[in-house]
């Protein structure tokens, strides 16, 4: 069974003649244990053409130290990354497929081999508070690392490491780095050990243009789309992982990719990027089958929670667990179908060709600033006829039907104003945060429309088993009411960003 855990570190050149300063004194430590001494081995894993670290993601076997075993590390955020482990079985050279189908995003059928092995010698020290807590950590490692296969390159080096302990901040991590730099000690330009060895295959990261006021249209959306890509693909472990929120961000990254490519289909020319939006849509509802039935659940869940006992007669709790566990059950074999198919290694695919030679319309050269404004506006217009005809509905399926193309014409204008929010002033940041509310208000209305058949059907399935059904009467008439109330109060988020803009 893995087991994992979030490291927040940071990796440091050590030159040559450089020592490790003294780490007493920093704030909040009280003690300073150690040095130890361990040497550690390790054979880091890769596909040939190196997808894994060009997704800044490692995969290796450790052996030595405290930690050895089958490491997976995934990345989070700015020096924090979830490592993923399995101990070690000494019979087996190959990777485990418990940690390989967690990053099938990356390898997309590919095998991982050997490309790197790693011998080091680590010295560590442990920053510790006054009730023997563990700040964190700080290493000195001395590196021998060779290449493997044809043309294998041997070189060895000596960087610094600070890693954060269960007790510590970032503000310690600040405060070592400000001593390390008193000793002529800066951060590594290479994120990990294995793409500092590999660093004449991987290439120079290409780095992204700083987006300004002055950035070119395409910049800015390519930034944005880039942004979106990443994050699908850093959901995508979580989502078989079954983390908490995971399918819901991985499904907004793919929506938000659909939204800018249509709306910026002036930038990025529209129709060449059809095909890629329709798969896009495909992935957004097969995680929507999955993240509804969650969202619903949860709904109803709380709502019973806030009914006073003598509302609640029958096994209400119970009946909610035997409507939704099958169907949670299907929908997340859906979603793991679909991400383990040729499919959606397609659609991963077609992002990346897209990042790697965008088809840019001749309005992408000009300025952000200038363009893109017309493009939220038009939008916006668009949002304007779908209100209009809400507004206009006769009550009942014909309305609520309305409200939903409203919802989803002003979440595109959200998303639109995002993929500008680097270029736009700041009257754009209040209507976005007026859109969002409209959105919020909207969505409240749809999800009382979709939940009152699904709580009509729990009452005839408890009814047919002769339980009593009155808990389900009162969650429908709670659900009629607030949907009553969010349409009530659609009209008046609309009047507040109708003549509202960019």
């Amino acid at each position: 069974m893995t087991t994992s855990m979030r490291e927040t570190e940071r990796k440091y050149e050590a030159p040559a003649g450089s020592g490790v300063p003294s780490l007493t004194g920093l704030p909040g430590v009280t003690a300073v244990a150690g040095p130890e001494e361990f040497e550690l081995e390790a054979v880091y894993h890769d596909t040939e053409d190196l997808r894994l670290a060009r997704g800044h993601v490692t995969l290796r076997r450790r052996s030595g130290g405290e930690d050895e075993g089958w490491h997976l590390k995934l990345p989070i955020g700015a020096d924090t990354r979830e490592e993923v482990r399995l101990p070690l079985d000494r019979g087996s050279e190959h990777p485990p497929a418990e940690l390989t189908d967690l990053v099938r995003a990356h390898l997309r059928g590919a095998a991982p081999a050997p490309v790197a092995h790693l011998l080091t010698t680590r010295h560590r020290w442990q920053l510790v508070d006054g009730r023997g807590e563990l700040l964190a950590e700080v290493v000195e490692d001395v590196v021998t690392g060779q290449t493997t296969g044809e043309g294998a390159t041997v070189e060895a080096w000596r960087e610094i490491e600070v890693e954060l302990g269960p007790a510590g901040d970032h503000r310690l991590l600040d405060a070592v780095e400000e001593r390390l730099a008193d000793s002529g000690i800066v951060r590594s330009s290479s994120p990990s050990k294995l793409s500092r060895l590999l660093a004449d295959r991987l290439g120079p990261d290409d780095p992204a243009p700083r987006i300004t006021r002055r950035s070119s249209a395409g910049d800015v959306a390519l930034a944005y789309l880039r942004e979106q890509v990443t994050a699908l693909k850093r959901h995508d472990p979580g989502v078989r992982r079954d983390e908490h929120d995971a399918v819901h961000q991985m499904r907004v990254a793919t929506r938000r990719l659909r939204s800018a490519l249509q709306t910026y289909g002036k930038v990025v020319d529209r129709e060449r990027t059809r095909a890629l939006t329709d798969e896009l849509k495909w992935l957004a509802g097969v995680l929507g089958g999955a993240r509804d039935l969650e969202v619903m659940r949860d709904r109803f869940e709380r709502a019973v929670r806030g009914l006073a006992p003598e509302l609640l007669p029958g096994p209400v709790s119970a009946r909610l667990t035997r409507y939704f566990a099958p169907q949670e059950a299907a929908a997340r074999e859906a979603v793991l179908t679909a991400l383990d198919g040729e499919r959606h290694a397609a659609l991963l695919d077609a992002l990346d060709a897209l990042l790697a030679d965008p088809p840019l319309t001749d309005l992408a050269a000009e300025r952000a600033a200038v363009v893109l404004p017309k493009l939220v506006r038009r939008a916006h217009r668009q949002l304007a006829a779908r209100a209009d005809e809400a507004i206009g509905a006769e009550p009942g399926d014909v309305r609520d039907t309305a409200l939903h193309e409203s919802r989803k014409a002003a979440k595109r204008v959200r998303y639109a104003l995002e993929v500008g929010a680097p270029v736009l002033d700041k009257r754009a940041k209040r209507f976005r945060k007026g859109i969002k509310e409209l959105q919020t208000v909207l969505g409240e209305h749809q999800d009382g429309v979709v939940a009152r058949p699904v709580l009509l059907e729990i009452a005839t399935r408890a009814h047919a088993d002769g339980e009593n059904t009155f808990a389900f009467g009162v969650l429908h008439g709670r659900e009629s009411a607030l949907a009553e109330r969010a349409e009530a109060g659609f009209a008046r988020a609309w009047r507040e960003v109708r003549t509202a803009g960019v």
